[in-house]
């Protein structure tokens, strides 16, 4: 989103990056996989379509990125190619709803961090156009199972529109499923979804606008794109080209929806009366306090994405525990929600999510609603169900096969596929393993 970005990238191709000293970004070994050029049937394993029961010793063929059958046994087509995942699962990718991939590397070093733009109210900054497609988290991230995720801007009230990306391509049009997927908002006052609560500020340093000022200067910006809006479709008007205000025309169509960070009720309450009152589709992105206004969301049709499940409590007198079960409670009180992994600073996290997913199961969520809450439910938030978020025929044959389920921290990610393109899942942890291997295995042939 800024020019710095764009050097930094250009200095890592050519190995020249130096921040005082040198600094290595490795570059990935395998490239992104080409069209997938013959069907491919998967036979014998486990599938779980997640929008139905597993299925056992069943059959997923898909033919140029698309899933023809899943199923029961059936024969492949002729010229496919056929794997055995006799014993193994097979799972649609799973979905981060809440991340900054591509648009984050290294937090120490600020030249690596494209996440937001100068300034409080950014509708304009559109996160795709920044996405690094070369960043290492992504075949970190890619070689958990996560294979789908939004990809955010931060910062500010309004911080900008955000992507649903898939994590293997050439280029950032490539990544992008959804280019743009939502319009992002921290609720003035509210925290937004940190681990630990509320925002920290610096000792000593100078408070900003209080709330109730900030609201009025979102009111008023609202008022201020819906009469440029109306300005625009008179075609007798003559209204001057305005960026900012032109990037709302979606959300105030409603082709979109505002992602509002909130977490404490009274957030959460006044997120979802803003909404109403503007005639805005809202997804409430922290959810910490969501089960007491649980009606509310519901009667409105406001899902929730859990921040993260490993958080702490926001408040002393809070179980040790509010965190891990706050999944088990939004379902149990029918309110629509998905599980993300962490808060956008700790992109690099996202490799976890099914782990999160987990233990929300251990602390009572069903296995099956963990696996819709990042599979199905994001994909269904971020209106890309059509294509992603389970194994139906007609989809995007972007899935896994891994030795057990994604909850289970035990189990391998052994195969995966993006449009039906077989990924590479090595990744500089996998080359760093293979490394230290080695020299331990040379290491104790010498008797060292």
């Amino acid at each position: 989103m800024n020019m710095s970005s764009s050097i930094v990238r250009i200095l890592m191709l050519f190995g020249l990056m130096s921040f005082g000293c040198v600094l290595a970004l490795s570059a990935q070994n395998g490239v992104p996989a080409p069209p997938q050029s013959q069907p491919v049937a998967l036979v014998g394993g486990t599938v779980h379509p997640i929008s139905g029961g597993p299925i056992e010793n069943g059959t997923v063929i898909f033919e140029g990125g698309k899933l023809t059958y899943v199923g029961g046994q059936s024969s492949p087509p002729a010229g496919a190619k056929v794997i055995d995942v006799t014993g193994k699962h097979v799972f649609p990718g799973l979905f981060e709803a809440n991340s900054q991939l591509g648009l984050t590397e290294i937090q120490s070093v600020p030249a690596t961090i494209d996440t937001g733009e100068v300034g409080d109210i950014n509708p304009n900054v559109k996160a795709q156009v920044a996405i690094n497609p070369d960043s290492e988290l992504l075949p970190v991230t890619r070689a958990g199972g996560v294979l789908l995720a939004v990809s955010a801007p931060s910062g500010g009230l309004i911080s900008g529109r955000s992507a649903v990306i898939q994590l293997d391509g050439w280029t950032y049009e490539e990544l992008a499923i959804l280019p743009v997927s939502a319009m992002h908002l921290t609720w003035p006052g509210g925290g937004g979804g940190r681990r630990g609560g509320g925002p920290r500020r610096a000792p000593g340093s100078e408070e900003g606008p209080k709330p109730d000022e900030r609201l009025r200067e979102l009111n008023q910006f609202f008022a201020d794109a819906r009469a440029y809006r109306e300005q625009r479709l008179n075609p007798v008007a003559q209204q001057s080209f305005d960026l900012r205000l032109e990037s709302m025309a979606d959300l105030l169509d409603r082709k979109i929806p505002l992602v509002v960070q909130a977490n404490r009720l009274a957030d959460i309450q006044g997120a979802v009366a803003f909404a109403v009152e503007q005639n805005l589709r809202l997804v409430i992105l922290g959810g910490y306090d969501a089960p007491h206004c649980a009606d509310l969301l519901k009667k409105h049709d406001v899902p929730v994405i859990v921040s993260a499940v490993y958080r702490l409590p926001q408040r002393a007198s809070d179980p040790y525990d509010h965190a891990y079960t706050l999944p088990k409670r939004l379902h149990e009180a029918g309110v629509k929600f998905c599980i993300s992994c962490t808060d956008r600073s700790e992109t690099w996290n996202t490799r976890n999510l099914p782990f999160e997913a987990g233990t929300a199961v251990a602390y009572g969520l069903p296995a099956e609603e963990a696996l819709k809450a990042i599979t199905l439910y994001p994909a269904q938030i971020f209106a890309v169900d059509n294509r992603v978020g389970s194994l139906e025929v007609g989809k995007d044959a972007t899935l896994f096969v891994s030795s057990a389920s994604p909850l289970d921290a035990r189990s391998k990610i052994e195969q995966a596929f993006i449009q039906g393109r077989s990924v590479d899942l090595s990744n500089k942890q996998t080359r760093l393993y293979d490394k230290y291997s080695e020299k331990y295995r040379q290491l104790k042939a010498r008797g060292q």
